[in-house]
Formats: structure tokens, sequence, C-alpha cells
């Protein structure tokens, strides 16, 4: 018998809520691999004013109101054989909203530039992701029902006869739903939870660490344990068992792997040394209503979409564009592909965000460009755009 419990004895599940709080089942297929699980439960513990006669605190009788938060850190993960989304996609949902739009492989028939022409008719809008031989690009807008426009050109390789893989977006929407995240561990009789009406208020995508990192954070309607589960919890008559074990090998995309295309001129810059992209929703959890102890739903306020850069500078243009977009706060667009490889893809497209004006940093030997907070900026719910391939 161990004398702890092994961290590494945990596995995570998580699925969409059909309504708030009420836990979704999970199956082997809703299993995702992550770094790490923090669930923090709080109550709001009033302070009494009453005169006693004595300093002690002597309780409150009754329930309190309790407040739960949550961060999960995962990597971006080479999708698994036969699967279309990553397995975190309810979380990916959660925090942008829409249901993921999964296209289909399609014949090229030409690539001039930044125009493609396939085969047939494609079924791609704005936002859609296409994959042609380890590069994605972004449809910035559609030509006629066989041709589009990409974000940016594809480098040299990349010709007519080839087949675009399929791949799957992430959009926004006015609406966000929620997920039930199971959290199993070994030995079975160490306590089990899940987190239900788990609402992602930030997401963060961290590009060019060791690997690719995912960052899910936000509050919970509430946690409920196999040590104090009762009846009707979650809308739950027992606390589930965790599905049948099936193996799950996921490899990591290390985080040196990838491109970057910024600016109108849809320029590939190599300097870049740190990356990070925030979706944070500013939700609101209905918590102060009267004979409740948890939240009720939820209220997502208005979407705010920031990104930092560090880069190395150069004397090319494509510096300064970037120098001149953020004094004259002109808005660019901004992509970056994490991977190289088909079906171990992700990427990022903001069609449109003002970068903040940079600081020079010369400590090192090289000069480097931060840009700090930089704001994306849509038309209505296309800020951003997150893809698999």
């Amino acid at each position: 018998m161990a004398c702890y419990i092994s961290s590494n004895n945990n596995r995570l599940y998580a699925a969409l809520e059909s309504s708030f709080g009420v836990v979704a089942g999970v199956t082997a297929a809703h299993r995702f691999t992550a770094m790490s699980l923090a669930a923090r439960q709080q109550t709001e513990t009033p302070r009494r004013k009453d005169k006693t006669g004595s300093r002690t605190f002597q309780g409150i009788q009754g329930g309190l109101r309790r407040r739960t938060s949550f961060d999960l850190r995962t990597y971006v993960y080479g999708r698994t054989a036969g699967s279309e989304v990553p397995r975190y996609g309810a979380l990916m949902q959660a925090a942008l909203g829409a249901a993921p739009a999964v296209s289909m492989g399609l014949n090229v028939a030409a690539i001039n530039g930044t125009s493609v022409t396939f085969g047939q008719a494609h079924g791609l809008r704005a936002g859609s992701a296409v994959v042609v031989q380890g590069e994605m690009r972004f449809v910035r807008s559609v030509l006629d029902g066989q041709s589009v426009l990409v974000n940016a050109p594809f480098t040299d390789g990349q010709t007519a006869g080839a087949v675009a893989g399929g791949a799957v977006v992430y959009a926004l929407a006015v609406d966000l739903p929620t997920v039930s995240v199971h959290d199993y561990w070994t030995p079975g009789t160490a306590v089990q939870r899940i987190l239900r009406g788990a609402a992602v208020d930030e997401m963060e995508i961290r590009v060019n660490g060791d690997f690719h990192e995912i960052r899910f954070s936000g509050e919970a309607a509430d946690v409920i344990d196999s040590a104090s589960f009762q009846s009707g919890e979650g809308g739950l008559t027992q606390l589930p068992a965790e599905p049948a074990l099936q193996g799950l090998s996921e490899m990591p995309v290390p985080g040196h792997l990838g491109q970057v295309w910024i600016g109108t001129g849809a320029n590939r810059l190599f300097t870049l040394s740190d990356a990070r992209v925030v979706v944070k929703n500013n939700m609101e959890f209905r918590t102060r209503d009267f004979g409740t102890l948890v939240p009720r739903c939820l209220v997502p306020g208005q979407r705010e979409v920031t990104v930092d850069l560090e880069m190395y500078g150069q004397d090319k243009p494509v510096f300064e564009e970037i120098y001149q977009a953020a004094r004259q706060r002109s808005p660019i667009p901004l992509m970056l592909q994490l991977g190289e490889q088909d079906g171990a893809l992700c990427g990022v497209f903001l069609p449109s965000f003002v970068p903040a004006v940079p600081e020079f940093d010369s400590e090192e030997s090289r000069m480097r460009w931060r840009l700090k907070g930089s704001q994306a900026m849509g038309s209505g719910e296309d800020e951003i755009y997150v893809a698999f391939g």
C-alpha cells in the first residue's frame, strides 16, 4: 500500500451540460490529458456584530453561500486517430461559445498567393481553416463556390493536386455553455470529484514554452465529491462511477514549432520569443438569490481578447508596419500556427487587432520588443478563431 496518492493517478473528463449545473454524463471518449486541475471552494462567512460577552467566535448556524473557482492547465496535443475534435473540445466551446465547425478534406486545383481554388464546392466561410501539407491558413473571404482568399500565402511546396485536410474551428458566440468536469483518482477509495456548472471565464493560449499550452479558468456552480455526496446534487441520485478505462496516449506539440503571420502584407515573423492570447468573458454568476447557497446561472459580460507578444527586433518592413500600426492605432491581422504536422496543428487567427506600442528591452545582447495588452476587435463575435487540424 502506497503512503500517498500519486498525482499521476488522475484522470479528467469534460462534457457539455444540457442545462446549467446539471451534471453531464461522460464516456471514455470524454477523457483528456491535463497538467493540473486546481479547484477551490470558499464559503462567504458574514461577520457577527452581536455582543456575546466574549471575544471568542461562537459560530454561525445553517448553510453559507459557496463560491467555487477552478484553474485547469493542459498542452496542445496531436489529435488521436479518428477524432475530429480535441478531447478538451467541451472546454474550448465553453470558452468561446459556438459549436465546432468541422470541414472535410478538399482537392486543391490551384494556389496563387493567398487565393486557393478547390476542385469541388468547398462550403467554407470567413474564419474557416484550410490545412495543406502541414500549414494552416484561415479564410478571410469567399470569392465563389470553389475559391477563397486566405490570410497568408502558403510557403514553397504547397501546389495544385494537394489535398487540403479537414479542420475543426471554434468561433465566438453570444451565449456560453457550461461543462461538467469529472475528476477521478486511483485508488477508487480516494475522494472523487465533479465540477458542475463550470464556466470558462478566461482562456489563455501560451506559445513558445517547452510545449504550447492552454489554460482554462473560471467559476463553477458547485463541486460534488464522493465523501459528502447527497442525493439530488447536480441532478444525480448517486455519484457516477468512472467509465471503463481505455488506453490514452497523447503527444504534446513542442513549443518551438510553428509560424507567425502578421500585418496587412501577410509577413511571416521569425523572431517571436513569446506570445500569449487571452479570451476573457467577464462573466457574472447569479450568486445573491434569496434562498439558494450556490449560483443559479451566469451572464457573460463584454468580451476582451488581448495579445502579448515578445520578439527580437529587426530592421525589416514588418517591424516598421507593426510600429506604425501601434502609433496610429490601426488594426492589423495576426495568425499563430502551433505545430507543423497534419493532425498536430492549432491555429489562432485574429482578423483585426491593434498592437500596443512596443517597449524596447535592451538588457540582452539583442534588442527585444514587448507588446503588452494588444486589443482585438471585430464587428460581431469575430475577434478570434481557434482551429485544430
